[in-house]
């Protein structure tokens, strides 16, 4: 029903600033909570931000202050404004959506979403 597709990963040095966006097709989405996670070598795969129909954003403590997630429902697209990056956030970055209103540590949990992208690689060199 949806497809989603990240892109505006690279590599940047520490303290830099990265752009992600996520454009969705087969359906609108504004109807629907949206979130990032990423996940490093070796390590699980892990819930970054997310955001709801209704604007409402969460964070994970990591990057509370850092990154701001966002979006553009007349465009079908979800953004992560990554500043003052860290070696720590190297990781592949997916985008993931779900027909649902969230509340708790449900923002948190991978299998609560329905649909995710293939995923953007961010490498921050120290």
């Amino acid at each position: 029903q949806v497809q989603l597709v990240e892109s505006g990963g690279g590599l940047v040095q520490a303290g830099g600033s990265l752009r992600l966006s996520c454009a969705a097709s087969g359906r609108t989405t504004s109807s629907y909570a949206m979130g990032w996670f990423r996940q490093a070598p070796g390590k699980e795969r892990e819930f970054v931000a997310g955001i709801g129909w209704s604007g409402r954003t969460v964070y994970v403590d990591s990057v509370k202050g850092r990154f701001t997630i966002s979006r553009d429902n007349a465009k079908n697209t979800l953004y992560l404004q990554m500043n003052n990056l860290k070696p720590g956030d190297t990781a592949l970055y997916y985008c993931a959506a779900a027909p649902k209103v969230f509340s708790g540590s449900s923002w948190y949990l991978g299998s609560e979403y329905d649909y995710w992208g293939q995923g953007t690689q961010v490498t921050v060199s120290s």
